[in-house]
């Protein structure tokens, strides 16, 4: 009774098992397997997969954030405007001002050609970060994944998630054809991810929670270090639908707060600012929701970055300068 019990046993976990990598088989035959679930948010996760099978050879300009950072920036704009950027767009959607930095010293480590980082924001990233973990990937995991190549089924199984996976299966294929209006998972070259829509939705973002002293903490941190290490930073606010400032900030107490915080941030560790919802001027028209932009306008505003890291040294010097320089 004992030899068949544990033959049954057995027998049932290999079974399953041989199911399981029949599934991964034939999901990847048609297109319709996600990447493994490192972060089990379907957008960095399938970022991560772009990253490893579209490696951005030796970029001097890093692009840090959310899902803000990873939508308005066209890094063929940047190279057309700013000769000699090579931009890596390293932003992740939903993730939290905590995370995108712990991300971006991840990249760092891994990629030092870097010289220049922009993290563009809006200011629901700074709040909540007390709520969330830092660590939104394992490095441990990550790195050969990405940057060695590794086999990705052993990572199917360290993060089994079968509603997950499921869930992500029945849309992924949709979603990396663009099919999925609001919800592509569509990157260009650099890494930027293109939102294309004539149409527009509710706000969508409600009321903003209170900023998170420290969100602005992780901030300095990466502040400091690329002050150290001789590395420039600029933050950059993007622009907000105006009837969600007027719902939500009618006096403008909490993006004054937020200006504020971030200035004294930049201020006491080194640091640029560009405020481009007050500075940049866009009409309505220009938004989907609340914090994000149709990509026909992101042109616009990516042309506009380009101008204010020009005019604050941020752009990463060609190295066919450094080298006239250098002649006596």
């Amino acid at each position: 009774m004992r030899s068949r019990y544990l033959l049954s046993l057995f027998a049932g976990l290999f079974g399953a098992l041989a199911i399981f990598c029949l599934t991964l088989f034939a999901l990847n035959r048609t297109g319709n397997l996600p990447p493994p679930a490192f972060s089990n948010i379907s957008c960095v996760d399938e970022k991560l997969s772009f990253l490893r099978d579209n490696p951005i050879q030796s970029p001097n300009l890093l692009i840090i954030g959310s899902s803000v950072a990873w939508r308005h920036v066209d890094g063929h704009v940047l190279t057309e405007a700013l000769p000699g950027v090579r931009p890596m767009n390293g932003a992740f959607c939903g993730l939290f001002a905590n995370q995108s930095t712990y991300v971006g010293h991840w990249l760092l480590d891994r990629q030092p050609s870097i010289r220049s980082v922009v993290m563009i924001a809006d200011p629901q990233d700074f709040a909540g970060c007390w709520r969330v973990p830092t660590a939104v990937l394992n490095r441990e995991h990550v790195d050969p994944y990405v940057y060695e190549n590794a086999s990705p089924w052993g990572h199917y199984m360290r993060y089994f998630s079968p509603k997950s996976l499921a869930r992500n299966a029945l849309t992924v294929k949709a979603q990396r054809a663009g099919e999925i209006e609001w919800d592509p998972l569509v990157f260009n070259r650099f890494g930027d991810g293109p939102l294309v829509t004539s149409n527009t939705r509710e706000l969508l973002y409600g009321r903003p929670e209170p900023l998170d002293a420290s969100c602005f903490a992780a901030l300095g941190k990466m502040s400091a270090r690329l002050a150290q290490e001789g590395r420039e930073l600029m933050v950059v606010s993007t622009p907000l639908h105006p009837q969600w400032k007027e719902k939500y900030d009618p006096d403008g107490t909490f993006l004054a707060d937020f200006d504020k915080q971030i200035m004294e941030t930049l201020n006491a560790t080194g640091g640029t600012y560009w405020n481009a919802d007050k500075d940049w001027d866009t009409p309505v028209s220009s938004f989907v929701d609340a914090v994000h932009l149709r990509w026909s306008v992101v042109q616009g505003f990516t042309a506009a970055l380009a101008e204010q890291m020009r005019d604050a040294a941020i752009a990463p010097v060609p190295s066919s300068t450094l080298e006239t320089a250098k002649l006596p």
